[in-house]
């Protein structure tokens, strides 16, 4: 076999989330997004010692199991994986994936006591980052999400199935109007250019909506022209506030060097069993909502409705999740490292009329030092990464009576878990909540209690 050659196998192995794995002449191949099943003509691109790596050049057979996928953008956007798969399949697949994570940073056999599925499996989101770009080297304007395995191109997702006809509405308007305009976009490998993204916010039980266009400072645009466009749309929800944020930073992320309001508030309201939440801009709040309530009630039933107890809420965002645990504790302290969500979580508090509720600002490294009390539950939700090797150790100092643990990473368990388990703690109860149909992603909800 050769580098470039195209070979046809069968995949019978799966590398959860990504990759299908086949075997030629007893060699290897590994080959991203086959699914088990599927018979593939695949095109060696590297090869090693002990195994080839390819790509799929067409699917001879389908799995046994395989759908159409509904969306029109499937086989080139990158921000869905598994629209082709079932969703009691999906659901299987992460199921066997979590139970085989937790299994290793045991060290001992574990089973989810449940996986709990999405409410909905489409038009789910409440929050979707789209990116300006082109689809190829000079092409047209485009707007959309990052085709698949691709870094700079970008697939227009004007009947993107994640998210609701009010998300369409306004991409196509934007895009519309910026490609009449001829309004460059900013390219990552010159650093030229002016617009980056357009973030839009929901509120699903309330309609609000939050619009955010990201641009550089490099150029100017019809900021009225745009705005009127924006606020005369007939949508399902209400626009809310239309904001500009200037973002010259190098990385491709939203960040704001400096936030304009040019229309309404810069925020929006959402609501959570029974509790009103802000959310700004920048502020972290789970992006599928009906979902979010779900992962919620099992923190709640995780954690027990002891009262009088003093909880820590850590990586706190708006405060979600230590407001409502508030009903039950003598007092909850959230931290958080975006200051915007921290006064949000303060002001949400307020709002909702708990007054043992307080958050800080800050890194959780740092600021877990200095707070003072003992608390009785520690409950963790911390960003894809997991927590800071150094930060672990001064949680696992206070010794609660239990942790709740929630990851959006599975992989971030098995650098963590085992830290706990060492300090005297052990694995009591873990749910799985996806929170994210179509993709590979899932939530992971862990109690563990000390020995």
């Amino acid at each position: 076999m050769k580098k470039g050659e195209t070979i046809q196998i069968d995949i019978i192995e799966q590398d959860y989330p990504k990759k299908g794995i086949g075997y030629y002449d007893g060699i290897k191949v590994v080959v991203p997004n086959a699914l088990l099943g599927q018979k593939i003509e695949a095109k060696i691109l590297k090869m090693r010692k002990n195994k080839f790596e390819g790509k799929i050049v067409k699917v001879v057979e389908k799995a046994p199991y395989e759908i159409e996928s509904e969306c029109t953008h499937f086989s080139k956007c990158g921000g869905c994986r598994f629209q082709n798969v079932p969703y009691e399949i999906q659901l299987q697949e992460k199921r066997q994936y979590l139970e085989e994570i937790l299994s290793t940073a045991t060290n001992h056999s574990v089973v989810l006591e449940n996986m709990l599925p999405s409410p909905d499996i489409y038009e789910y989101r409440n929050k979707m980052e789209f990116s300006f770009g082109d689809e190829y080297k000079e092409g047209p304007l485009a707007l959309g999400l990052h085709e698949r395995g691709r870094f700079y191109e970008i697939v227009t997702t004007t009947s993107c199935l994640l998210v609701d006809q009010d998300f369409r509405e306004l991409l196509n308007t934007t895009l519309n109007f910026f490609q009449v305009a001829e309004t460059p976009f900013y390219h990552k490998k010159t650093h030229q250019g002016l617009l980056r993204h357009l973030v839009v916010r929901k509120g699903m039980y309330t309609g609000d909506i939050l619009v955010n266009l990201v641009t550089t400072s490099q150029e100017s645009f019809q900021k009225e022209k745009w705005v009127d466009l924006i606020v005369s749309l007939k949508l399902k929800g209400k626009i809310k506030g239309v904001l500009h944020t200037v973002n010259n930073s190098m990385g491709d992320v939203v960040q704001a060097d400096h936030l304009n309001v040019l229309y309404g508030q810069p925020d929006i309201q959402e609501k959570l069993l029974g509790m009103t939440f802000y959310i700004s801009p920048f502020s972290f709040f789970q992006t599928n909502t009906k979902g979010a309530e779900i992962l919620y009630s099992v923190v709640q039933q995780l954690a027990g409705e002891k009262k009088e107890r003093i909880i820590f809420d850590l990586y706190s965002g708006t405060g979600t999740i230590g407001q409502l645990m508030a009903p039950v504790a003598k007092q909850v302290i959230g931290i958080e490292i975006v200051e915007e969500a921290v006064i949000k979580a303060n002001e949400n508090a307020q709002m909702n009329g708990l007054d043992n509720c307080k958050f800080i600002a800050g890194d959780v490294l740092q600021e877990v030092e200095s707070i003072g009390i003992q608390p009785d539950i520690i409950i963790l939700d911390p960003p894809r990464s997991g927590i800071h090797p150094k930060a672990i150790q001064k949680i696992l100092s206070y010794k609660p009576d239990m942790f709740v643990y929630v990851s959006c990473n599975p992989k971030s368990l098995l650098k963590d878990l085992p830290i706990m388990i060492e300090e005297g703690y052990r694995l009591e109860r873990a749910i799985g909540v996806d929170l994210f149909p179509m993709t590979p992603h899932v939530e992971t909800v862990c109690l563990l209690t000390r020995k």
